[in-house]
């Protein structure tokens, strides 16, 4: 009863405790091994695994220089004068010697009406007066003749002064008739229809040969005055009171660009500012002269209107690309001498087609992080390259 049969074999308790010990140091030394083997991988790998690569950034300095301060606003050309060119006397519009979009200047003879029929009127009155004249000459001699029968007792004072109404009657018409060939020549020349202005002349309105009358509705052609020109722009009503202030200090400079703000069109100054604000839309209305000799602004065209209000001294600018921002606040990459980089909160100011002011944070020649910030933390190695010079030393030119 004291033997165990093992696979048929007949075991004593004594045999089978030693398989169990050996058994047991056997899985002892495998754990061992196992346990040496992994370790000395894990150390093997760590001691392969390569450093993490430098970041590459592009970096360049923080710059000092002027920043000018502009104001952007959408506003439209208007001209300072636009006549529509109508006739003045009837008639029958003999013929048209402008080209339409002509430069004009005023006096420049655009049309002319048949001036017969008004000829005619003028010789009539002129042969009126011509009658009335002699009348009156006539009539004046017989004035003095009778005075002086009638200061001899030989005529009766009555007549005389029957001779001085006439006379005076006489006179009266005479002072009529040249008052109708004043207005006969005035209508006659009204028949040649001049530009009342220096301006570009629009479509014709009426052909040769058309019947035209004073109380037509539409004229002949527009004339549109070109130089100089005015551009009408809004601006909101929180930048009113500094645009009052800058402008007691003097005349302030005004941009013209194109509508998308690409290219610049003309330089002039603001001449006006509106005695109100549009309730509608808090928007107070400025306008600008320009003198647009070069034709470069175009009436009704719609632009993009800057207006300089001041120029900052000495500001510390970097690109706009350069600053981030995080739920705490706006922050820079700067560079530190051992090619890692720190984080820098900043407080920004205008930015300024594409260049932003720190007014704190950094400081000039400072060199910060420009591109390649997504893969950055605090205290990453970098590989830095310098920004092209152009780029970081580009001129500003602002809106806000």
């Amino acid at each position: 009863m004291n033997e165990v049969v093992d696979r048929g074999v007949q075991v004593s308790p004594g045999a089978r405790k030693k398989r169990a010990a050996v058994r047991l140091v056997l899985l002892a030394m495998a754990v061992a091994v196992c346990t040496f083997v992994v370790g000395h991988r894990g150390r093997a790998e760590a001691t392969a695994a390569p450093a993490p690569a430098p970041v590459p950034v592009v970096v360049g300095p923080v710059a000092s220089r002027e920043l000018p301060i502009w104001l952007s606003g959408v506003g439209s050309v208007h001209p300072l004068n636009v006549v529509n060119v109508k006739v003045r006397v009837d008639g029958q519009l003999k013929r048209v010697v402008f080209t339409e979009g002509q430069e004009v200047h005023a006096g420049d003879l655009l049309a002319q009406i048949d001036p017969r029929p008004f000829q005619a009127q003028l010789k009539q009155a002129e042969a009126n007066l011509a009658r009335d004249e002699a009348q009156l000459a006539n009539a004046r001699v017989d004035l003095a003749r009778f005075t002086r029968l009638a200061s001899m007792g030989a005529s009766p004072g009555q007549n005389v002064d029957t001779l001085k109404a006439q006379v005076a009657s006489l006179e009266a018409t005479v002072q009529a008739d040249h008052a109708v060939i004043d207005t006969a020549r005035l209508q006659l020349e009204f028949t040649n229809v001049t530009s009342p202005i220096n301006g570009r002349v629009g479509l014709r309105q009426v052909d040769p040969g058309s019947i035209v009358h004073a109380s037509d509705p539409n004229g002949l052609v527009t004339v549109t005055q070109m130089q100089p020109i005015s551009v009408l722009f809004s601006l909101p009503q929180d930048d009113l009171a500094d645009i009052l202030a800058a402008s007691s200090q003097g005349k302030l400079t005004v941009a013209a660009q194109t509508r998308d703000g690409t290219r610049g069109l003309a330089q002039g100054e603001l001449v006006f500012v509106d005695s109100q604000v549009d309730p509608a839309n808090g928007q107070v209305r400025l306008k600008a002269a320009f003198a647009n000799d070069d034709r470069s602004l175009w009436p009704g065209e719609f632009v993009t209107a800057r207006l300089l209000l001041r120029t900052d001294r000495n500001a510390t600018v970097v690109p706009a690309r350069a600053v981030q921002r995080s739920q705490s606040g706006t922050f820079v990459y700067a560079l530190k001498p051992d090619q890692t980089v720190e984080v820098r909160s900043v407080k920004t100011g205008p930015t300024v087609d594409g260049f932003t002011a720190l007014l704190s944070g950094v400081t000039p020649g400072e060199l910060v992080v420009f591109d390649g910030q997504s893969r950055l933390v605090p205290g990453a190695k970098v590989d830095a390259k310098q920004a092209p010079t152009a780029t970081a030393t580009a001129e500003l030119g602002v809106s806000r």
